[in-house]
């Protein structure tokens, strides 16, 4: 097996093995695919500008002309020294008979570098480079808070800047999902909060755009996952920072929306936790717990009976406004009943 383990893909990508010229990058991060696929570019050529050390594909183009991957991939660099090859996956383009000319045929003197989204276990394009000797597969899995943690204390120390304990923990619950993303948060705060000392909670509230979708994904986690006692708590929190009962309820209309397709996900086959980390966008860590509980309360079918119910409340509350936040959090009480019952 060459799929390399989480905790050696930095080392591997900051000095890649020559006796593995054909790397893998996928994952459900897309972000961090993208940052990994551009350090290892940065990491096999001189010059990432330069066309003659780096040659681009597209795996539409490999559909069409299957042959100009090994011809890429053989090519003497016109000025000499290192080259490589970046191709981008569409899932759409099968190129697997591309691929396997190349595992037979390694190149010598290039690296192929294959970007790749998502891939389950058992994708052929995975399997086939796990399996080859002179191929790596690099898993880009969304970041964990130990992860983030470690982004954050990287970015503030390049910065030149210290962040405050409650500043940082409440940071570590805005970002995450994506890797780029994540970076970009972390780094317009930085920026923010140049020439302070230090950066400061409410620094992090003025910046971080997250704020008051986190606020509403907690009362939609405690009603779907059944924690009616939570449920009044969390929505009145949601009502002080602003957001209206149409907003809410338009809210738990989206977030049932992706209940449904993770929970038949987990249906076929799936598990949890892996259908949370494939979700669009991905399941934060810091919700893992609760939106996991909702994936094994609700089947498909309850799913959609509640979402009727979510659009009669939505239709109700626009007819009778002075109603309104009585209704959505009277209907979030309901859907945190529902999560108990566990009739089909």
């Amino acid at each position: 097996m060459t799929a390399i383990k989480s905790a050696d893909v930095e080392r591997f990508i900051a000095r890649p093995d020559p006796g593995q010229p054909i790397v893998l990058i996928y994952g459900p991060d897309t972000g961090l695919v993208r940052e990994r696929v551009e350090a290892l570019v940065r990491a096999s050529v001189d010059n990432p500008d330069d066309p003659f050390s780096l040659a681009r594909i597209e795996s539409e183009e490999l559909s069409a002309n299957p042959g100009r991957l090994a011809d890429e991939a053989n090519t003497v660099p016109l000025f000499g020294g290192r080259r490589a090859v970046l191709l981008r996956m569409n899932s759409r383009h099968n190129i697997l008979s591309s691929i396997e000319v190349l595992l037979e045929t390694p190149p010598r003197d290039c690296r192929v570098i294959i970007e790749a989204g998502d891939l389950r276990k058992n994708a052929p394009l995975r399997v086939l480079c796990e399996k080859a000797k002179v191929a790596a597969a690099v898993p880009c899995y969304v970041d964990n808070e130990v992860a983030l943690g470690r982004l954050i204390d990287d970015e503030m120390r390049a910065a030149g800047l210290v962040i405050a304990p409650d500043a940082r923990a409440a940071l570590l619950g805005l970002i995450g999902g994506d890797r780029l993303a994540s970076r970009n948060e972390v780094r317009k705060l930085a920026l923010y909060a140049q020439g302070k000392a230090r950066v400061e909670l409410a620094d992090v509230t003025a910046v971080v755009s997250d704020a008051s979708d986190m606020a509403l994904d907690d009362v939609l986690d405690a009603a779907f996952a059944g924690k009616t006692q939570n449920v009044e708590t969390e929505f009145a929190k949601v009502r002080a920072g602003g957001a209206s009962p149409a907003a809410i309820i338009s809210a738990a209309i989206r977030h049932i929306a992706n209940l449904h397709k993770m929970r038949l996900a987990v249906d076929a086959g799936d598990s949890v936790e892996w259908a949370m980390k494939r979700g669009a966008p991905p399941v934060h860590f810091t919700r893992e717990k609760l939106v996991g509980e909702a994936l094994r309360a609700w089947t498909p079918a309850r799913l959609i009976r509640t979402l009727q119910q979510l659009a009669e409340a939505s239709l109700d509350a626009r007819r009778n406004a002075p109603l309104a936040e009585t209704i959505a959090q009277r209907t979030l009480l309901s859907v945190a009943m529902g999560a108990r019952r566990r009739d089909n």
